[in-house]
């Protein structure tokens, strides 16, 4: 640790905290690329083992409890070993299952290959536990608040960024080379990033030999938490801050508002090709790249959220002024997806989903807010937390669409379900979270006085 601050810095500021913004981008690339697998291999892949729909909706399932159940642990990793080991480790070992989830049918036998496809899809959801909250320990280390909109924004624009470049991609594979090519493709580049990250990643600023004292200064100031780290063992677990965190009106107002959003986000990583296939008549080749249309709309509205964000904070408006704008703003125009219930026309349908989906980028604001409110001593946890609570509506989600898409023989009413739980979202941060502001646990669980450093806003001049 001693060489690495041995390396002189310059009073020129460097800007080294956008290559760590680039690899937290990439991990959530594929951390979502890899969920969009079941809505291009999915439908070929349960009739390989025999099953059904419905049968795909409890594959997802899978996924998402192994996913829930590695929150909590996953986010006391990262506050125990630090954001680098614990992502880098994860998103090596993760590609590894993507990648042998293609091999599910090597063996003749269709219990066999339904075992291997579950075990292999419950380690992927295990393993990639951790991958968002670290996200936002890393946004919370590297970035004062004055960026902090954008750089998450762009962070939720991989989600988006990734069903663009990857669905039109497995749905070729899938098309050309069968279901099991699309495993190997994301398994394949996830391994080849990990070792990219491996050498780029730095738990915070303060410890990479490429950020100057100008730089560092700079974060610190605006309020980034330059002297987060690892915890020693059994510091944090004797804290009691699960608790505390669970009974704050801000945290929970929060955690609640993940829990519907993450219904929106499983619709559309996994049911929404599969919904131009079954309802508008697509193949799987053509919803492949007609799908990454209304994506590349949620990555700019992802981009746009995080601008105007910002921007409110810059121009003296309230923390939560600027993080709830465009939560409000994006939540309602991603209701307007109803709406394809009463349309025909499958490029209309696409326009309405393009709408939707950008307002559900614009509006994904849960984990900037997660790095402004949690508590400096548990940010991890709090991020575990965060996406725990949020990804327990993602068990279910899947298997209510499936059982909807059965008993109804559309996607009429899973339009309407997932259209509500949008609105349910911005409910949650108006009327239950509060204030937003970062918990002193130290003081008060209640009592946010950790309060960010004044930004030099106009009134302010």
């Amino acid at each position: 640790m001693d060489t690495l601050h041995s390396v002189p810095r310059k009073n020129k500021p460097t800007h080294y905290r956008y290559m760590i913004l680039l690899m937290v981008f990439l991990s959530i690339a594929l951390n979502h690329g890899d969920r969009a697998t079941f809505s291009i291999a999915g439908t070929d892949m349960v009739k390989s083992a025999g099953l059904d729909i419905v049968s795909l909706g409890y594959l997802i399932s899978t996924f998402t409890w192994a996913y829930v159940l590695g929150q909590y642990p996953g986010g006391w990793l990262l506050d125990r070993f630090g954001s680098k080991k614990v992502l880098v480790t994860g998103v090596f070992a993760w590609s590894f299952f993507v990648f042998l989830v293609g091999f599910s049918t090597a063996f003749d036998s269709v219990w066999v290959t339904r075992v291997m496809m579950f075990g292999f899809i419950f380690m992927m959801g295990l393993i990639e536990a951790p991958t968002l909250p670290a996200n936002s320990r890393f946004l919370a280390a590297w970035f004062p608040a004055r960026e902090r909109g954008k750089a998450s924004g762009f962070t939720t624009a991989a989600q988006y960024f990734a069903l663009v470049v990857f669905l039109p991609l497995m749905g070729w594979f899938s098309y050309t080379f069968g279901w099991e090519s699309v495993f190997w493709f994301m398994g394949g580049i996830g391994i080849l990033i990990s070792l990219l990250m491996s050498r780029v990643l730095a738990d915070t600023p303060k410890v990479h030999p490429l950020v100057n004292n100008a730089e560092l200064e700079y974060i610190q100031s605006g309020g980034g938490l330059t002297n987060l780290k690892a915890t020693k063992k059994g510091e944090a677990s004797n804290k009691g801050y699960t608790k505390k965190l669970l009974t704050s009106r801000l945290a929970l107002g929060v955690y609640m508002g993940q829990f519907f959003f993450t219904v929106l986000s499983y619709f559309f990583l996994t049911w929404f090709p599969i919904y131009l296939v079954h309802d508008r008549g697509m193949t799987i080749l053509k919803a492949g790249f007609v799908a990454s249309l209304p994506a590349l709309c949620g990555c700019a509205g992802a981009l746009l959220g995080g601008v105007l964000s910002d921007y409110m904070l810059q121009r003296g408006y309230s923390l939560s002024a600027a993080r709830k704008t465009p939560i409000v703003i994006g939540m309602l125009l991603a209701v307007s997806m109803v709406i394809c219930n009463y349309v025909d026309s499958a490029w209309i349908v696409v326009a309405i989903m393009s709408l939707a989906f950008f307002g559900k980028g614009f509006g994904a604001m849960g984990w900037c807010v997660v790095s402004d409110f949690s508590p400096k001593e548990a940010v991890g946890l709090s991020g575990g937390l965060f996406n725990m609570i949020g990804n327990i509506s993602g068990i279910f989600t899947p298997i209510i669409i499936a059982w909807i898409i059965k008993d109804t023989g559309s996607f009429n009413g899973a339009l309407i379900f997932v259209g509500v739980c949008a609105f349910l979202n911005l409910c949650c941060y108006l009327f239950v979270a509060g204030k937003i502001q970062r918990l002193n646990f130290e003081t008060n669980p209640h009592d946010p006085v950790d309060r960010l450093p004044e930004e030099p806003h106009a009134s302010h001049r």
